[in-house]
């Protein structure tokens, strides 16, 4: 399939019919050759960065919008857009393979109009540019509840957070420190000529200069190392797993903190459990590359009696269903698929997870909350009212005033990440 066909129809899938880009971008790669994927990918993420601006040009330059079966089209003019407004590919180029996209989409009829909306944009690009970033929706590139939310929230910071929402995400490798140490593995990207630097705090990680193929990774397929954020690798900072121990990583997958404790520790016994089954799927390809064992269940988080009948956890990592709006620059489609009132439903499950949780961990044990969130009714709200209604638990760490550390997107180039330390008294 021709690239922009398989952007438009991920696009399609993502904006149209609510589908994640998780789900979408991988059904869209299988329809082309490998050496596309990337500039799938760049079209892909870039479009849903800037959707409003771009939505506000293709309104402008078309008499009525294009809906139905011909619905797929609107969003292949997103991607001519998109090309024409952010990428390198010269001009008469990304107008020509886009028109070529209506053959694919069984649409020729509709190139005409296609090839006269881009070139109208090519010559009054500078207005209509200007125009579409002249509402709020379209400069910041948020819908309107989110950043809302962000300037309640952070009064001082909340442009900041726009920003680095919709910037590209960096690669962070995570070291397996079962087969190198951190040093040793940067000797050996050295000898590769890949560029990194480190992170002050997450001791086995390494941000590279630029993303590159895992496959050009030494020794990334016997489990050398992984790729996950700095963010989501300062778990075991908080957690501090130890030896002998048995563990429960809930809501687990895809199974990156659950490999990281086991790479931490000797003889520990890790439980991994999520209710999703095709998301534990990640789990098993991740620690068998890894050549690392755990009890991988699934189960729901808020019942834990219908699946673990054991011994109470010494230490559990609650990371727990959340807005995921710490993480948009990786996923910029959340900025669509959420609604306000997810908020306040997310918080009530956490809160079901959190007490369901706790009733697993032994007097003396430890649990650290975590999300990939950056909103505080899922964060500090969520662990000041869960220490009000608990009388044994303990905060660790940190003031009671102001729960936990909040690691906002953007932070030493870290994704936004929540954590919170308790003690069961």
């Amino acid at each position: 399939m021709n690239v922009r066909a398989a952007a438009a129809n991920a696009l399609f899938q993502v904006v149209d019919k609510g589908h994640s880009l998780s789900h979408a971008l991988p059904a869209a790669q299988k329809t082309i050759k490998p050496r596309d994927h990337a500039l799938l990918q760049e079209i892909c993420y870039g479009a849903l960065r800037y959707l409003p601006r771009l939505e506000s040009i293709a309104n402008e330059l078309m008499d009525k919008p294009l809906t139905g079966k011909k619905r797929v089209f609107h969003h292949l003019i997103l991607v001519g857009i998109y090309q024409l407004s952010f990428m390198r590919i010269p001009s008469h180029a990304a107008v020509a393979e886009t028109v070529e996209a209506t053959k694919t989409l069984r649409g020729p009829s509709l190139s005409g109009l296609i090839n006269a909306v881009l070139r109208s944009y090519l010559r009054d690009q500078e207005a209509l540019d200007e125009k579409a970033v002249s509402h709020n929706a379209g400069k910041y590139g948020h819908p309107g509840w989110l950043l809302k939310l962000l300037q309640e929230s952070y009064p001082q910071q909340w442009e900041q957070l726009i920003e680095a929402n919709n910037s590209k995400a960096p690669m962070w490798l995570r070291v397996n420190r079962k087969h190198h140490t951190r040093e040793q593995y940067l000797e050996l990207l050295d000898s590769e000529a890949i560029e990194y630097t480190l992170h002050s705090e997450a001791d086995d990680a390494i941000k590279l200069a630029s993303p590159c193929d895992v496959t050009l990774l030494p020794g990334f397929s016997q489990g050398w190392v992984s790729v996950q954020d700095a963010a989501a690798q300062l778990s075991v900072n908080f957690l501090q797993p130890q030896d002998g121990e048995l563990i429960l990583d809930c809501c687990a997958a895809p199974g990156g903190k659950t490999a990281h404790i086991l790479e931490h520790t000797e003889n520990t016994e890790v439980v991994a459990i999520d209710c999703d089954v095709n998301r534990l799927d990640r789990v098993y390809d991740n620690l068998q590359r890894l050549q690392l064992r755990a009890d991988v269940i699934c189960g729901d988080a808020r019942y834990p009696e219908e699946w673990w009948s054991g011994n109470k956890f010494d230490r559990i990592l609650l990371d727990a269903p959340c807005s995921a709006t710490g993480v948009i620059r990786r996923h910029p489609d959340i900025k669509w698929l959420r609604r306000a009132t997810d908020i306040e439903a997310l918080a009530e499950l956490q809160s079901e997870i959190f007490d369901a949780m706790w009733r697993q961990l032994k007097v003396g044990g430890t649990l650290v909350y975590a999300t990939c969130s950056i909103t505080p009714q899922e964060n500090c709200q969520q662990v000041s009212a869960f220490l009000q209604r608990t009388s044994d638990a303990q905060l660790i760490g940190s003031e009671v005033e102001n729960p936990g550390r909040q690691i906002l997107p953007g932070e030493e180039d870290m994704d936004g990440f929540y954590y919170a330390v308790l003690r069961k008294a």
